[in-house]
């Protein structure tokens, strides 16, 4: 089967700590990814939500869990689905690079599709879902940081 490709990028006038912040903290994510809701189903070793901490997502009709694999303040967000989507090996990688004032943003996610024929179907309705999230972040990273 293929591996889809989804590389997708926004641009915050935030610094990318702000940046990072709002990604690490799932709370956060119904505000500005058009998620419904969220929880922590298992936290990481510390209580909180770094690598191996498990978190879920509904929106309806999906609930997604997924598991934090790489957590690099202010610099790298990674995490891995386990389930909730016909899709195998989905990762995605939210890259935050300094650019001038603020932050670039890069979100960058791979999978394969259980159903060989659904692999379009799924980059085409995932890269629109995580071009919305990236603007998102981007848009709340920004409102947050003038309110610090």
């Amino acid at each position: 089967m293929r591996v889809q490709d989804i590389d997708v990028t926004a641009r915050s006038t935030a610094g990318a700590d702000v940046v990072y912040r709002l990604l690490q903290d799932g709370a956060t994510w119904p505000t500005w990814s058009g998620l419904g809701s969220f929880t922590l189903e298992r936290p990481d070793a510390t209580g909180g939500e770094g690598v191996g901490a498990v978190r879920i997502f509904r929106t309806w009709p999906f609930t997604n869990r997924e598991e934090i694999v790489e957590a690099v303040p202010g610099r790298r967000f990674s995490y891995r689905l386990l389930s909730g989507m016909a899709l195998d090996g989905y990762r995605a990688d939210v890259d935050l690079t300094p650019d001038g004032d603020g932050t670039l943003i890069r979100w960058h996610s791979t999978f394969t599709a259980r159903r060989p024929w659904m692999g379009g179907f799924y980059r085409r309705f995932l890269a629109y879902f995580i071009q919305g999230c990236a603007k998102g972040l981007a848009e709340a990273a920004a409102k947050h940081q003038r309110t610090l």
